[in-house]
């Protein structure tokens, strides 16, 4: 025999071999998968995506929906949606119409159930918007149209909700992105936005998302967080809370740093609950979502460029402005990039007591990465000035980790003392340590009382060296 021959009658019996060890069509509900044709990620998908059964139900909605567009397409969808409670009592008022002339016998669950998910479609975020409802969720992920994940109580889980397809989920992502004057498309594939109840908006389509539009929704309570909810939830102690609320109203510098997810955006919100009522605040931030309960706020927002590559508000100039407002007190809702040398500016020219958050690691890694943001700013700067500004303008930094059980709490509060030779100089005046009577660890004091207690005496605070001993739980 030939090698051809042989090597024919090799591939012929490991064929024979892998069409053996295939289920049959139909084996477990599941269809039998093109293991040619599909890619792993695809073989995944349908594998693991649920079998959706014939559903009567909704085809009467499908049905039903169409015909309310055609009724009221043009106030559904029109560029003037003000009154947004006449809207929804006109829809409901149409979608009793049609089921009342509907053929198909139908329940009255049924008739709710179809009531329900028509408004959430075209008033709401569709599928989701149950999920944006729900209080225990916290984060809503979505994978494309068939694939959404939710965090509920610091883990994440998959749950039956999916969209239709990719265009369904694309109209879901245009609607949110148009009510806060954003663009998505080829030309412009990723977008921040938010919800009108300040919830965060990331969203990213096609060619850049591989397989299929990504939403991630970051939902934040109806009722912001106060102090009072982090001790419950054992985030700090309440010696490191007196101790946080006499540094913002003595007008401290504060850095919040941490990861994604990490609780920063809330512990500002916190922060900022101790700032005097009779200050002004301005507020800068990328997608608005701080959440204070003082009146004299100003909240700015930053803009990206229109369809003409025009019309670009970065954080830099609206901090640049924000000098011009004769603020008390300034917050950037993160620092992430050339800002940061305008914000340190802003603290070493009479604006103290500001408050900003960004990403890293550790106190230490926060210096860096102020550092390097501060370069970003296209001044050739030496690395000794930039440290001096960093050291005059920041006075305490926090860092807030997020840990394996999903629980929050800050780990540090570390004073930034000043410079020895080329080295900027921290002390500790608080730290996380374990205990397995209290949750995972409390925050305990190091026994530091910091260099800034007499500084804070012109503000009417004083700090008691109760504070700085004993275990503070």
């Amino acid at each position: 025999m030939s090698l051809s021959a042989r090597l024919a009658a090799a591939q012929q019996t490991q064929n024979q071999q892998q069409q053996q060890q295939q289920p049959a069509a139909g084996a477990g509900g599941q269809p039998p998968i093109d293991r040619g044709a599909a890619s792993g990620t695809d073989r995944y998908r349908a594998a693991s995506r649920p079998q959706q059964p014939n559903d009567q139900i909704n085809e009467v909605r499908l049905r039903i929906q169409r015909r309310l567009a055609d009724e009221l397409g043009p106030t559904l969808y029109g560029n003037d949606r003000t009154q947004d409670d006449d809207l929804d009592t006109k829809v409901r008022e149409s979608l009793n119409e049609l089921l009342a002339r509907e053929e198909t016998p139908l329940s009255g669950a049924d008739r709710a159930r179809i009531v329900r998910e028509v408004v959430d479609e075209v008033l709401g975020h569709g599928p989701i918007e149950s999920l944006l409802r729900d209080q225990s969720v916290t984060e809503v992920m979505v994978n494309g149209p068939h694939f959404v994940y939710v965090e509920r109580f610091g883990r994440i889980e998959r749950v039956a909700a999916e969209f239709d397809d990719e265009s369904h989920l694309r109209r879901i992502i245009d609607r949110i992105c148009s009510r806060v004057g954003r663009r998505v498309d080829e030309s412009s594939p990723m977008v921040d936005a938010r919800l009108p109840d300040g919830s965060r908006v990331n969203a990213i389509v096609p060619p850049i998302a591989l397989d299929g539009s990504t939403l991630t929704i970051r939902k934040f309570a109806a009722v912001p967080l106060t102090v009072a909810d982090l001790l419950n939830y054992g985030t700090l102690t309440r010696n490191a809370a007196e101790f946080l609320e006499g540094c913002v109203r003595g007008r401290r510098n504060v850095v919040v740093s941490g990861g994604t997810g990490s609780g920063k955006t809330t512990v500002l919100n916190v922060l900022s609950s101790f700032v005097p009522t009779d200050e002004r605040i301005v507020t800068i931030e990328d997608a608005a979502e701080l959440q204070l309960v003082q009146d004299h706020v100003v909240r700015l927002e930053s803009r990206p460029a229109n369809s003409e590559g025009r019309g670009t508000i970065t954080a830099r100039d609206l901090v640049k402005n924000a000098l011009r407002m004769r603020p008390d007190r300034i917050v950037v809702g993160e620092v992430r990039d050339s800002a940061a040398l305008d914000m340190l500016q802003a603290m070493n020219t009479g604006h103290d007591g500001s408050l900003t958050t960004l990403h890293a690691n550790s106190p230490r890694d926060a210096l860096s990465r102020m550092e390097t943001m501060v370069l970003m700013a296209g001044m050739d700067l030496p690395s000794r000035a930039i440290r001096d500004q960093i050291t005059s303008a920041v006075d305490l930094i926090l860092q807030v980790n997020r840990f394996k059980d999903g629980s929050r709490k800050i780990t540090h509060i570390t004073e930034v003392v000043g410079m020895e030779g080329d080295v900027i100089t921290l002390q500790d005046i608080f730290l996380h340590e374990y205990a397995p009577d209290a949750r995972g660890g409390l925050l305990k004091p190091t026994g530091i009382r910091p260099n800034f207690s007499d500084a804070l005496a012109p503000y009417g605070v004083t700090l008691q060296q109760t504070l700085f001993a004993g275990r503070g739980w």
